[in-house]
Order: C-alpha cells, then sequence, then structure tokens
C-alpha cells in the first residue's frame, strides 16, 4: 500500500464501499479501498462453513436488487464473472395444508393462482411493475422531489401503510395475504408498524420485474466481479487492514466510510462536533438474526411440490402468525414458531454442493444481542413444512448475531441492516442533514446501509456518497 498519492479512500469493501470506489474511479480519481477482514465482500461473501466443497453463502443469498439498482445495472458484472441463476419461480410461500402461494415473474401468472384475489393483487401491482425502472429510480437514494410523482404517489398510499393493514385491506384469502407477508418480513419490523409495507412493495415489484436470482458459485462472485472492474479503473483494494483511526490514514482529498454509526464515532469522533456526534449516538439499531446453513444429502421434502421451483422460501404459516413472529424481537422476545427466510441456491446451482447433495441456508429475526440458540426452533419450522427435513442433515453451521458482528463489524447486534428502517430513520440516516452521506468534516462521507436508501445488496448508498463527494471535493457532476 503506497503511503501517498490517493485522491479518495474508502474503509470497508461491501457492495456500498465497492460501488463507492467504482463511482470515483471512473472520473479518474485514484481510489484505494481498505478491508478489516482477509476476505473482501462484507455481506456478499461465500464460504465451505459446513464441510469440503459445500459452498454457502454467509449472509446475503438471493439479490433481486442486484438486477433492479440503478447502479448495478452501470456495472458490467457478467463481463467480470458474473452469472445470474433464475429459478423457474422467484418465491414460495408454504401453508400447512401442503398448498403453497409462489410469487411467478408474470403478475398475472401469480394472480390467478390467488383465487378471489386475482384482480386486487394485479390492482397492487401491475402499475407499479409497469413503472419499476422509474420507481427504483427515484426511490433508492436520499429523500427528494419524485421525477414520476404520481407513480411515486401511487406507490406511497400503499407503501406508508403497516404491511399488516395492507395485506388485510387489498386481500381476502389468507394465501395471498400470507404471501405479501412473507416478502414484508424482510423489512425487519414489525409488521403492524409502519412503513413495512413499503418493503413488501419493493421486493415484490423486482421478483415481477427483475426476478429474484441467484449468482452461480455464490454471492462472493457479486464482490469478485466489482473489485475486477475496479481494477480496470485503476483502483486498488487492500484486505487484513483494520480502521481504527481515519488520522492513521494516507493523505487524501476525500474519506468514504462503509460502517455504521458506531465504527465511525470509534474512528472518527475525536474529530466530529459534539451535535452531530450525539445524532450518531443516537442512532438506533434492529433486530439480530441467528443463521443456520445446513448440508444436506438431498433436496428439501417439502410438503408443498411447489416449494421446489423457488430458490427463497418463506416459513411463517398465516399473515397473523408472521406479525406474532416480528413483533417479538423488538419486544425482546423470542418466538417458538418464527418467519423464517429459507434459501435453497444449490437445488439451481450445482456448483454449490458435491454431486447429488444439496445446500440450506436460512435465517430468523432475534432481539438484538440475542444469546438464544435458534437451531431446534429454526428445525422445527423447516420440519412443520418439509416433514424428515432433519434425516438429511449432513452438517450444520450456525451463526448468532455475536458471531455475526465478531465477523462483520457493520452487522452491531446481529442486526445485518445497518440499523431500524423505520420513519425515524428512513430518510434520516445516519443523521438530519441536507445531504445524509455528508458530515462536518468536509472530507469525511458516509456510504453504508446506515444512510438512504438502506441494507441490501444494491450499492446505491455508496453510489451517493460518492455523488457527494465528487462533487463537493472535486467539483464533478455525475
Amino acid at each position: 500500500m503506497s503511503s501517498s498519492g490517493y485522491d479518495a479512500i474508502i474503509v470497508g469493501s461491501g457492495p456500498n464501499g465497492l460501488a463507492a470506489a467504482i463511482t470515483l474511479a471512473r472520473e479518474g480519481l485514484k481510489v484505494l479501498v481498505l478491508e478489516a477482514n482477509k476476505q473482501p465482500g462484507g455481506g456478499a461473501r461465500t464460504s465451505e462453513l459446513t464441510l469440503p466443497g459445500y459452498l454457502h453463502d454467509v449472509c446475503s443469498a438471493i439479490h433481486p436488487m442486484g438486477l433492479a439498482s440503478p447502479f448495478f445495472k452501470s456495472v458490467p458484472l457478467e463481463e467480470h464473472g458474473v452469472e445470474w441463476i433464475h429459478p423457474p419461480a422467484p418465491l414460495a410461500h408454504p401453508l400447512d395444508d401442503g398448498t403453497a402461494a409462489v410469487l411467478e415473474r408474470s403478475v398475472d401468472e401469480t394472480a390467478e393462482r390467488l383465487g378471489e384475489d386475482a384482480n386486487a393483487y394485479r390492482r397492487l401491482f401491475q402499475p407499479l411493475v409497469d413503472g419499476a425502472d422509474r420507481l427504483y429510480a427515484d426511490l433508492l437514494g436520499p429523500f427528494r422531489i419524485p421525477r414520476s410523482p404520481l407513480l411515486g404517489l401511487r406507490f406511497g398510499l400503499s407503501a406508508l401503510r403497516s404491511a399488516r393493514g395492507l395485506a388485510s385491506s387489498c386481500f381476502r384469502t389468507e394465501k395471498a395475504r400470507a404471501l405479501f407477508a412473507g416478502i414484508a418480513g424482510h423489512s425487519v419490523l414489525p409488521l403492524d408498524q409502519m412503513p413495512s409495507a413499503a418493503v413488501g412493495l419493493m421486493l415484490g415489484i423486482a421478483g415481477h420485474r427483475v426476478g429474484w436470482p441467484l449468482p452461480k458459485g455464490g454471492s462472493q462472485k457479486i464482490t469478485d466481479a466489482l473489485i475486477s472492474y475496479l481494477k480496470t479503473l485503476g483502483g486498488e483494494v487492500v484486505t487484513s487492514q483494520r480502521v481504527t483511526n481515519i488520522d492513521e490514514l494516507p493523505p487524501a482529498k476525500a474519506i468514504l466510510l462503509d460502517v455504521t454509526p458506531k465504527q465511525m464515532l470509534e474512528m472518527a469522533g475525536h474529530r466530529l462536533p459534539a451535535g452531530y456526534k450525539r445524532q450518531l449516538q443516537r442512532y438506533r439499531y434492529g433486530a439480530g438474526v441467528f443463521k443456520l446453513d445446513w448440508a444436506l444429502s438431498q433436496p428439501i421434502p417439502w410438503k408443498a411440490k411447489e416449494c421446489s421451483r423457488a430458490a427463497t422460501i418463506h416459513l411463517g404459516g398465516t399473515l397473523e402468525e408472521i406479525v406474532v413472529s416480528e413483533r417479538a424481537p423488538s419486544r425482546g422476545e423470542i418466538c417458538d414458531r418464527p418467519y423464517v427466510l429459507v434459501a435453497q441456491q444449490s437445488l439451481f446451482d450445482p456448483t454449490r454442493a458435491p454431486e447429488g447433495k444439496q445446500t440450506g441456508w436460512a435465517y430468523c429475526h432475534v432481539p438484538h444481542g440475542s444469546t438464544v440458540d435458534m437451531t431446534q426452533i429454526i428445525e422445527s419450522q423447516m420440519e412443520r413444512f418439509a416433514p424428515g427435513f432433519r434425516d438429511c442433515i449432513l452438517a450444520r453451521h450456525a451463526m448468532s448475531p455475536a458471531y455475526f458482528q465478531e465477523h462483520n463489524a457493520n452487522y452491531i447486534g446481529g442486526d445485518i441492516g445497518g440499523g431500524i428502517q423505520d420513519f425515524r430513520q428512513l430518510f434520516t440516516r445516519p443523521a438530519i442533514r441536507i445531504s445524509p452521506y455528508t458530515t462536518p468534516l468536509k472530507q469525511l462521507y458516509i456510504g453504508s446501509s446506515s444512510t438512504p436508501p438502506g441494507g441490501g445488496v444494491h450499492g446505491m448508498c455508496g453510489f451517493h456518497a460518492a455523488k457527494a463527494a465528487l462533487r463537493q471535493r472535486f467539483g464533478i457532476r455525475i
């Protein structure tokens, strides 16, 4: 690592850090990315967690926003090794009667399987899917007047509600309500709290517009492609380089942090003014996750055959069951029948496991910093919808909230989303400023999932932070 000559230094090599680096390097700037871990990628990493030859995604697994993100669309990921795999259906949601609600790529095909809710489903999703590209351009960033105001208004009237409220008012059947609840569960908010419906809509729209794909070989392939592209632009990435104080960094005109407020205070708190520090200290983190990875002897034996068509499965039963489950973590409680997100990547990507074998990936939400072992509870939910599942397990690997934070400092208390994303922290994360990516230090910026638009593998937080730095520090507008 050179000690001088950098225009910008990025701390953190997650998708947002690499997005910031690429955005700056495209403008001819000399960029350095520093990563504390040996393996770059943050939430987009893949490792042999159970047995040799079984590849498991350490955190992110399925990537609807990987194709919907305006930033990712601008990067030649395929030229640098990303091969997207699209399962026949984006996701499935099994129920106790042995059937499953399925989100198909087609709005009409999805609606047709929802019986008397078919027309209601079309009315809710079809106009938003038709305008998806404009909608994502408006919403995946800081608050601003939408360029498509009528479309934005249509989205907002539904999105700025609770998922429970929207599902209950729009749909009559348990299947349609459960399908939407499962998607909205990705918000990591209680589903009777606003605006949990927004995440359900955004991800549902993505499922119809671009699908819920997975990268062949694992999420690490996305990281590898971003780094490969960055290097063609002259960027440099150094791993095993933990930054504890920004004063230790080589001279640079701009410093961009792909970290949450907690680490930002540790690195730069001694140079930040008291008012801004107080805002960062008040920043709220949300529920943690408990995750299991399995090496399996065969495909998961789902009761509902439709589940074999999707890489993503939402377990949790009915809308009301999921409401109870997702309310528990915010109250510091453990639910004995939790909402579980499951991915079965190897069913569609044979590179993930030895021939004839499979992998499984699943997590549930738990209270922030929880120390409860959820292994048996998660596997009981698996058995509920896939009897005989335990007989398929060859090996398992568990990740508690503490494990997550130890292996990725951004996951405070197991919060993989960079902080609660409710109304108080939706557009003002991490602090109230005209541009949330700027700080009172003119050379310092933040572009992690603790900034708009929040969690997910989309790179948009880093992209917007880099835009702010380009404008303010280098006089470049893009």
